[in-house]
């Protein structure tokens, strides 16, 4: 699931160093003695402070730099110590440490404190000073600011105690000689110190950002209350409180105070089983943050973690059975942070890979039990820490028993090898379908940017054309791909874009609510209090503030996710419109941006013939598509601005014509189809068949989501149906709608096609499925008796038209039922007479007693007078 990059090996970074190092020292050509080297901090530059043995029996501090890849001496003890904790500062010049004193055997008659927290110059070394001797753990841990002057005089060390207090000295230096780096006033050092937190039972300290996370406990008369907070550091090294916000965990969750990210003690190990609750935050730069805990019910044999997201105001709690046997000590999952998902992994039982973007259903996340949770690593997942920076994308595990570090990625070999199983675990489709949905998401959306994998996953559609029981893979896939161009942008477009067709569906399939192993349940949470500077400041906290408001404000509107079903009856309205308007000049300008985006695009790309014809109603809703997705984001992301929706819009739409050309170029080249495909004379191969086939679900998959086709699709479509269909198949497809008759494909056919039995049915059927605009033009490409005889019959009725129009007579008996135009000369004779009879005034309109007889025989005789029978 999983692929491990290494990153550092304490053996062969340090420890073969050292080695070499120590056996210059003792003069032999190899150290054989034990160096005993351990991991003590990680700071914010990637450099890895580590102590160890020396060859005389002291200990001794170094620092491995991870951009130089060397290592350097920073200081030697005159004996061995336990060092519990270590920080140095930006400019190599401070070493603060924490010492676990030795208690035992004769020491343990001398009056001494458990804890020895020291502040040494080291450039050069010099003097030191003793900040604290305490009697409960102590952590320290240099602010690093963001400036890259190297002659700052001053740094600022952060104290954090067991006895839950924080406090930060601002420690003034000096320097002397020219070189030396001094603390100016070292006595005023523990006067000076600033209280900036209290009282905390959690805390985490996130170097990249410089924040402290913690937790405060408050005890009332009904329940424990929980209070998480948050201090952040700015660069000139003042700090204030910035968000607050409660926090719901259950009673006495922690044995002792729990310091995360503050280095690593090695003489200070929690007991696994003293551990009801963990916890560790994560952040991400545009304004995302998570708050991930885990508590082991020990009597109900599984496992209860929640991940609070505190941008959307909402936490998902989820519990895993973990049965009978009980595997391992292990009772907490590690969370990993990968991009927008979470993973929370639990040797040898699960693994769930959180979408964390995409968390309304229980589906859009990745859930594996049993044989498929195995991450490759080479140890307990309890010695594995995870190291986490809001600038990357992905955690770095480090095991503390082997000293090494690995960037843990996503393996898209793994996700793939998901969608091709026909049953990834031994199950039904119907189980299967959600494993395949939160694959094919992770894959298109985090690592869609790669183009081989995109086109993998072509060729799995490809290979898997029929819908599966509960989604569209092609609906999937083209919703999913738009929006991986966007998600970056904006965590609120999350709510607004649509990115599931599963979300649409009247009643969603019962497999894709629950899955298998795993209970969610989803519950509000209380709004952060964003207090201070956090209110004003650029960046992640702005962005954060702004997240939480929007998402506030989408929570409470109807339908705020855009869906392109409710373009139809304005795509339907705008077609059936014969008359030009500014409205329809406006979309039209909506397409040509869109199109000419598209010619940029595939300048080298002229494999499909796509793009190289006009198509008045996909024109029509790709400038539809684009307007109204441009007024959904102004109405509800104004923040964005307007030029950038309108850059946004225009390239979602334009990736989704490429897309669709992209799916037929792929099939096109699966299949190594030429240019004979295009010939009508031909009967259609079952390599046609199939690109016929995917052409089709293409077709059904963008209608049911009421979205646009490349100009020309049509077309194409219907070439591979007359030459693979049955004529009278063909012609039904049409009936139905499921064909759309092109100028482009008919003229093609009437030129191509000779006029056989056969072949000239088909033409006049086709003909007669014309609209009468369309027919007229059609005929005049086609060399036959009957086209000969319909173009001279249009030709009188011109010149008729003419004559009536300068006479004032309206030729409209063609509107008449039963009226027969075969010879138009006498239907004109005809109609003359029929308007002048309806013009003549009646003589006996107004007469009430008429003699019909004498007027019957009256007319016989001028009748038979007329017509030389008889003398007047």
């Amino acid at each position: 699931m999983l692929k491990l990059k290494p990153k550092f090996d304490l053996y062969s970074d340090v420890v073969s160093d050292i080695l070499r190092k120590e056996a210059s020292v003792c003069r032999v050509k190899e150290y054989s003695g034990a160096v005993d080297t351990r991991i003590l901090n990680i700071e914010r530059d990637g450099g890895i402070l580590y102590s160890w043995k020396g060859a005389t029996g002291t200990t001794r501090i170094g620092k491995f730099d991870s951009n130089t890849k060397q290592n350097k001496l920073l200081y030697t003890f005159d004996k061995q110590v336990c060092v519990s904790s270590c920080s140095l500062n930006k400019e190599e010049t401070l070493l603060a440490v924490s010492l676990a004193q030795n208690t035992r055997g004769e020491e343990r008659l001398k009056p001494i404190s458990k804890c020895l927290t020291l502040l040494i110059e080291i450039h050069p070394i010099n003097n030191t000073k003793v900040l604290k001797a305490v009697d409960c753990r102590v952590k320290v841990q240099f602010l690093h600011s963001e400036s890259d002057r190297r002659s700052v005089l001053e740094s600022h060390l952060l104290l954090l105690t067991e006895d839950g207090y924080v406090d930060l000295y601002h420690v003034l230096l000096t320097r002397q000689e020219g070189y030396r780096m001094v603390m100016a006033y070292p006595e005023r050092l523990s006067k000076a110190a600033e209280r900036v937190v209290e009282d905390f039972c959690w805390l985490q300290w996130d170097g990249h950002t410089q924040r402290v996370y913690y937790l405060t406990h408050h005890v009332t008369h009904t329940q424990d209350k929980f209070l998480m907070q948050c201090v952040q550091f700015y660069p000139n090294h003042n700090c204030e409180t910035v968000l607050e916000f409660p926090f719901e965990l259950p009673a006495n969750p922690f044995h002792t105070v729990n310091f995360v990210n503050l280095g690593f003690d090695h003489y200070h190990v929690e007991r696994p089983e003293q551990e009801l609750v963990r916890m560790k935050v994560f952040t991400n730069r545009i304004g995302s943050m998570y708050v991930c805990s885990s508590q082991h019910l020990k009597d109900k044999q599984e496992l209860i973690y929640t991940v609070l997201l505190v941008h959307t105001g909402c936490s998902k709690t989820f519990r895993v059975s973990l049965g009978g046997d009980q595997k391992g000590t292990q009772r907490h999952p590690i969370f990993i942070p990968i991009g927008y998902h979470i993973v929370v992994y639990l040797q040898d039982y699960f693994l769930h890979l959180i979408n964390t973007r995409q968390q309304e259903m229980l589906c859009h996340s990745l859930f594996l039990s049993g044989l498929d949770v195995d991450l490759g690593l080479q140890c307990q997942s309890a010695n594995v820490t995870v190291l986490h920076a809001e600038e990357e994308s992905s955690g770095s595990l480090l095991d503390l028993a082997s000293g090494r570090i690995h960037t843990a990625e996503l393996r898209p070999a793994f996700l793939l090898q998901i969608l091709r199983s026909d049953t990834p675990s031994r199950c039904p489709s119907s189980k299967t379908d959600p494993q395949r949905l939160a694959a094919l998401h992770c894959l298109l959306v985090y690592m869609g940017n790669d183009p081989n994998l995109e086109l993998k996953i072509i060729e799995w559609l490809c290979d898997n054309v029929n819908a599966f029981e509960s989604f569209d893979q092609i609906q999937e896939f083209i919703l999913a791909s738009l929006y991986r161009i966007s998600y970056e942008k904006s965590l609120s477009l999350d709510k607004v874009l649509p990115y599931s067709s599963v979300l649409d569906k009247k009643e969603i399939p019962a497999c894709l609510l629950e899955v298998p192993g795993v209970l969610c349940t989803t519950e509000l949470h209380i709004e952060p209090v964003f207090k201070g500077k956090a209110r004003s400041l650029q960046g992640f906290w702005s962005e954060l503030q702004w997240n939480t408001e929007k998402t506030k404000y989408l929570d409470a509107i109807p339908n705020p996710r855009f869906r392109t079903s409710d373009i139809q009856a304005d795509w339907d309205k705008l077609r059936s419109e014969k008359s030009p308007s500014s409205h329809k000049n406006h979309i039209e300008e909506n397409t040509k941006k869109v199109l000419s985006m598209v010619d940029t695009w595939c300048l080298d790309k002229k494999l499909v013939p796509l793009f190289q014809e006009e198509d008045y109603q996909q024109r029509v809703l790709i400038g539809l598509t684009v307007d109204k997705l441009r007024e959904h984001l102004n109405r509800h992301l104004p923040r964005l601005g307007k030029k950038k929706i309108d850059s946004l819009v225009v390239n979602y739409v334009a990736k989704l014509l490429e897309l669709i050309r992209h799916m037929l170029e792929s099939v096109w080249l699966k299949y190594k189809l030429g240019p004979h495909v295009l010939c009508f004379t031909q009967q259609g191969s079952p390599a046609e068949w199939s690109v016929l086939h995917f052409m089709f679900r293409i077709l059904e998959a963008t209608r049911g989501l009421c979205l646009p086709l490349p100009p020309g699709y049509h077309t194409l479509l219907a070439v591979f149906a007359v030459r693979c269909l049955p004529h009278h198949t063909f012609l039904q497809y049409i009936d139905h709608g499921f064909l759309q008759l092109t100028e482009t494909f008919v003229s093609r056919l009437m030129k191509d096609l000779d006029n056989s039995d056969a072949k000239e049915r088909l033409k006049f059927s086709i003909l007669k499925r014309l609209p009468e605009p369309m027919d007229q033009r059609i005929y005049h490409m086609w060399d036959h008796p009957i086209s000969s005889a319909s173009i001279s019959r249009d030709y009188v009725r011109t010149l008729l038209e003419k004559l009536n129009k300068n006479k004032g007579f309206a030729f409209t008996g063609r509107d008449k039922p039963g009226f027969r135009p075969e010879f138009l000369p006498l239907t004109y004779l005809a109609k003359i007479l029929s308007d002048i009879e309806e013009q003549a005034l009646n003589p006996f309109e107004e007469q009430e007693n008429v003699d019909a007889r004498f007027v019957e025989e009256t007319a016989l005789k001028q009748t038979l007078i007329l017509l030389g029978f008889e003398e007047k």
